[in-house]
């Protein structure tokens, strides 16, 4: 019983409609379900990802009218997204230049070629070579060339207060592996590996003693790590048997998710590959309209007219 890799990572945008333009547009993410907070319906929940919406490519955003994040540690501070080969972040780099985009020139981290990014909230992301390890799937509408497409998320980067209590869970709780090490500025960063390995797969870990961040818009609100379906009640069972306070199931429709904090107080899901987003949209169709799982449809009229246009 093992968690695979990363399974999405869900930020926040207090402007949806920027976040829309900017991530398909721009990044030529396709959006792949267009729904809300289930727990917050007045919030859009958009999520953008590759071709066929698979696991570990989904980039997901809550609409909250917040005030800018304030940075500091026990924060996600990070997010890679992966690209295949030295060509694609040399395009990326134009690409980003000409759409006028501030960004750092390409640099080698972790023996990896890396290109440092934000978006106009300030939520901070990397274009990260990963050698095209693994599986693509690209989108035939993106503005982005097939070869150079984002091809899903990793590394992860969290900066926390107290690394080695979290490290304590990554390890003995959730049975990631520390490969190595490398050295930002910063400070000294610890990667740690699930399933197979690579970026897709990795979560950094570096020490930051400043103040703990506010979460607002630019921040990123959680992340959530991949599992087998068929796990889902062993990994419940787990982290009640290593008394680690956590949501209990929950069926999220498109996945089943169990939600639990680090002790550094980052939020952490655990998140099963299915159903997946064609539960209720053909793969032809995905995000082209608003989605309510079951339990909201009745809802519909009242929920659509509490959002703003896309």
């Amino acid at each position: 019983m093992h968690l695979t890799g990363i399974h999405h990572l869900t930020a926040i945008t207090a402007r949806a409609a920027d976040n829309f333009a900017f991530y398909t547009r721009v990044l030529g993410l396709r959006l792949v379900k267009k729904t809300v907070n289930q727990d917050d319906v007045s919030a859009y929940h958009l999520f953008y990802a590759d071709g066929v919406a698979a696991p570990g490519t989904d980039l997901t955003f809550f609409d909250w009218p917040a005030p800018p994040e304030q940075r500091g540690s026990n924060s996600i501070s990070r997010t890679g997204l992966r690209v295949a080969g030295p060509e694609a972040i040399d395009w990326w780099r134009e690409h980003l230049a000409r759409q006028g985009i501030a960004h750092t020139p390409p640099i080698e981290r972790d023996g990896r070629l890396t290109l440092d990014f934000a978006d106009g909230e300030g939520q901070r992301l990397s274009l990260v070579d990963d050698g095209g390890q693994g599986e693509a799937h690209p989108w035939a509408q993106s503005p982005v060339p097939e070869a150079h497409q984002i091809r899903g998320l990793g590394p992860i980067r969290l900066s926390v207060a107290q690394p080695e209590r979290t490290e304590a869970v990554l390890t003995e709780v959730l049975g990631m592996r520390h490969d190595r090490s490398f050295l930002l500025p910063e400070g000294e960063v610890r990667v740690f590996s699930m399933g197979t390995g690579g970026p897709a797969a990795e979560l950094q870990l570096l020490a930051d003693r400043s103040a703990p961040a506010r979460q607002g818009a630019g921040a990123v609100h959680h992340v959530a790590f991949r599992i087998p379906d068929a796990d889902y009640g062993a990994w419940a069972d787990r982290l009640k048997a290593r008394r680690m306070p956590s949501s209990g199931p929950i069926d999220r429709y498109y996945f089943r998710s169990l939600y639990f904090r680090e002790p550094n107080g980052i939020l952490f899901e655990i998140a099963t590959d299915g159903p997946g987003f064609t539960a209720d949209e053909p793969l032809e169709a995905l995000g082209e309209r608003l989605a309510l799982p079951p339990f909201l449809e009745p809802r519909r009229a009242e929920i659509e007219a509490g959002l703003k246009p896309l």
